[in-house]
């Protein structure tokens, strides 16, 4: 069927349906109209086309090239040609996006066009920090505004369709997909979710240079047990409704349009097959109308489970339970629609699945034009222009966190200084790329190198000291740690010892984070902590700037190391950024989005925790809650991090002591820049419920505001508490706010200094 035939038949069905309604006309871009479509389309399909909607296949061919012969290629081909296949993913490029459309618009009996999903994670070709960096900005604007340059380079790239923001909160920095998220705190988490989702969508799903957001993974996955992939959750309901599920509550009400289900369990039950999560909470109580996706081949993992006995099984249960679309597990394509027909599964049920496909279809705009993601002249105008790589470079620098600067060591001088580079890591342009880039290409980062080379007023000596990697590390494979091999040491070493300032930089390479890449160590991998005692012995004036994607374990750093800098995995234009903020052209105002703790004994850590029975020792004896090696606070807490500049908070005040339920608590607070250079601040504000029907933490952030001030400039900063804020989930899922006492804390992290007090009254 070509195109003309397959526009033409479509537009005999709704000409022939609208006519039965001629009396009430519909403006054709209401959400009634869409509906209507989608009624009119749904009448013609065949229990196997509706199925086929529901299936999403990896790309499993050159599509600019012939069609494939023999195995499951050849049969996903003849699937695709019956219009049996409603997504596909990882098929990326204008032309061969085009190439797949064409198939399914022209030769197949409807012509339903693909819906094209991609992991545009952090960037497309260029790419901003990791998720994890970019929420250390605690930059909303300059969140969005990353995820808006994703989108125009994805879409450009015949793209529609991101498998992001990750809205999954972890406490744990042993797993390795915490540089994917926003880090461990709900709110915080929340308010990025939303910067990201408005960002990849616009305020137009159909226009050219807007995605579909997909907040994943629906739900607990950052919960992991001992903080490895794809293992068991088990969490209680007050933890999974007042910290794992706000994130998506947020993504639901703000507009997602799709979500992503995960590969954990809750409460015993595969995510995919779980009808409390899918049917009661996101289709029920929260009336999310776009659809919800597998993880890759995750219905069929129902069966590795132990929860279903075959693919038959597997299909009734995650289509009863309310996942839409199946990812590469083959369990809807083979099983479903006889289901339908035997009367196991109600036909009722995949016409709700496919209808909820379609109107992500419909909205993006594929109907009116299935080829309007594929204009090669837009590709090449749009991916890697230079407006793209201002935005990457701004979010760059904004995402880094000065962790300590002892005697002002930072910013380094602009010239007359002997400066010892030191690190695999400093010329590297691969690694800092980070995790999920698999659309970028190899060495396009901007190294610490090159960027610190672009000041020329000091001398600047490179030495690599020792790899991290033993080979060559990629997205698919473990990365291969060298352990053993330290013969650039001599060298590292001599330079160290005639230079002024050794600039060190050191830390994970970007595929030792992401999916897979659980780890139970997290000291600096490799021989890099012997390399930074050895530079340390013949020079102790060193900046240590880390390259990680997760929270590490530098407790001796910490001790010896007078410059800090968390420079985790910044992009494409890593080195620039890092360079700039070095030299002090940039102040750093990037808060920690996870706590850093001493040791991986500690983990999991977090700001928000519950005061327990014996919080202290008060009776000074051994029984109370606390460890005997170490001490139990953080290395660094979550919301902390440091400028060149300093500030000084005082002057809280709320507008009462007492209030009634439903008033607004108003809170205000002065902020003075006490230091020399214009600065920004992160300025925080946690609450405390004392006393609860659900025991409470013992901080609760409520809000933030960042704000920059020249030097010796004071701001009055003002914050409103109310029932959106002021409340909690029961056990029961159920939001409440209850009467009581409650304490206000206000700072520049969550070890803040200024608190006051109010009463909630009836």
């Amino acid at each position: 069927m070509n195109l003309k035939k397959s526009q033409l038949i479509f537009t005999l069905i709704l000409i022939a349906f609208m006519s039965c309604h001629a009396q009430k006309p519909t403006p054709m871009n209401t959400k009634n109209t869409i509906e209507q479509k989608i009624d009119a389309l749904l009448k013609r399909m065949t229990v196997e086309e509706k199925v086929g909607q529901m299936n999403q296949y990896n790309g499993f061919w050159d599509v600019t090239g012939p069609a494939p012969e023999g195995g499951s290629a050849e049969k996903k081909y003849a699937h695709l040609r019956k219009g049996w296949v409603g997504s596909m993913l990882t098929v990326r490029g204008a032309k061969a996006v085009r190439a797949v459309q064409k198939i399914a618009v022209e030769e197949t009996r409807l012509g339903i066009p693909l819906i094209i999903g991609f992991d545009v994670i952090h960037g497309y070709k260029t790419l901003s920090p990791i998720p994890l960096a970019e929420a250390a900005s605690w930059d909303l604007e300059a969140i969005k505004k990353s995820a808006q340059t994703a989108a125009a380079e994805a879409s450009a790239s015949g793209i529609n369709w991101t498998f992001g923001p990750m809205v999954d909160i972890s406490r744990d920095a042993r797993w390795g997909r915490v540089m994917e998220g926003a880090g461990e705190d709900p709110f915080l988490g929340s308010k990025i979710a939303e910067a990201r989702i408005k960002g990849f969508q616009g305020d137009d799903l159909s226009a050219v240079n807007t995605i579909a957001a997909c907040a994943k993974h629906f739900a607990g996955y950052g919960f992991s047990e001992a903080g490895k992939e794809y293992n068991t959750v088990d969490i209680g309901t007050s933890t999974l409704h007042n910290i794992v599920l706000p994130p998506f509550k947020t993504a639901v009400d703000v507009g997602v349009r799709t979500l992503m289900n995960s590969f954990n369990e809750v409460n015993g039950i595969p995510a995919t097959g779980n009808a409390y999560l899918q049917r009661d909470i996101l289709k029920g109580a929260w009336h999310f109308d776009g659809f919800v996706v597998s993880d890759w081949a995750s219905l069929n993992e129902m069966i590795t489970w132990g929860y279903a006995k075959d693919k038959r099984e597997a299909a009734k249960i995650a289509a009863t339970a309310g996942s839409d679309m199946d990812m590469e597990g083959y369990v809807y394509i083979e099983a479903l629609a006889q289901l339908v027909k035997d009367g196991v599964v109600s036909e009722s049920l995949v016409d709700d699945a496919v209808r909820r496909i379609l109107r992500v279809k419909f909205e993006l705009g594929l109907f009116d034009d299935p080829y309007k993601y594929c204009d090669e002249t837009r590709e090449k105008e749009t991916i890697g222009s230079s407006k793209n790589h201002e935005v990457v470079l701004d979010m760059a620098k904004k995402s880094i966190v000065l962790l300590k600067n002892d005697n002002k060591l930072l910013p380094l001088k602009k010239e007359g200084q002997e400066i010892a580079l030191i690190g695999a890591l400093a010329n590297d342009k691969s690694s800092p790329l980070g995790s999920w880039r698999i659309a970028a290409e190899d060495d396009t980062a901007v190294s610490v190198l090159e960027g610190m080379q672009r000041y020329k007023g000091n001398t600047l000596t490179y030495a690599k000291g020792a790899d991290i990697t033993t080979e060559k590390a990629t997205f698919v494979q473990e990365v291969v740690i060298n352990t053993t091999d330290k013969n650039g040491f001599d060298e590292a070493l001599a330079i160290a010892k005639q230079s002024d300032v050794v600039v060190m930089v050191l830390g994970e390479h970007g595929f030792q984070t992401g999916e897979g890449r659980s780890r139970t160590n997290l000291l600096l991998p490799g021989v890099q902590q012997e390399l930074l005692e050895a530079v340390y012995k013949v020079n102790p004036n060193i900046v240590l700037v880390l390259n990680n994607g997760r929270p590490l374990a530098i407790n001796w750093a910490d001790e010896h190391i007078p410059a800090i800098v968390e420079a985790w995995q910044l992009g494409t234009e890593t080195g620039n950024a890092v360079a700039q903020v070095l030299y002090g052209d940039y102040n750093p105002s990037g808060k920690l989005p996870m706590t850093f703790p001493r040791n991986v004994g500690q983990i999991p850590i977090y700001y928000n925790y519950k005061n327990t029975g014996r919080p202290t020792n008060k009776d000074n004896n051994v029984f109370w809650s606390h460890y005997t090696d170490v001490e139990k606070t953080p290395l660094y807490p979550f919301g902390y991090g440091l400028s060149y500049t300093t500030f000084e908070y005082s002057n809280l005040k709320l507008n009462g002591n007492s209030f009634k339920m439903g008033e607004d608590v108003k809170v205000s607070v002065t902020l003075k820049n006490t230091g020399d250079l214009t600065g920004k601040e992160v300025v925080q504000l946690y609450i405390r419920d004392l006393f609860a029907s659900v025991t409470r933490p013992v901080k609760e952030l409520k809000g933030f505001e960042l704000v920059e001030l020249k030097a010796g400039e004071t701001k009055t900063i003002h914050f409103t508490l109310n029932k959106e804020t002021l409340g909690f989930y029961d056990n029961d899922g159920t939001y409440i706010v209850e009467p009581g006492d409650f304490k206000v804390f206000v700072g520049g992290s969550s070890i803040t200094t200024l608190e006051a007090d109010f009463n909630l009254i009836d």
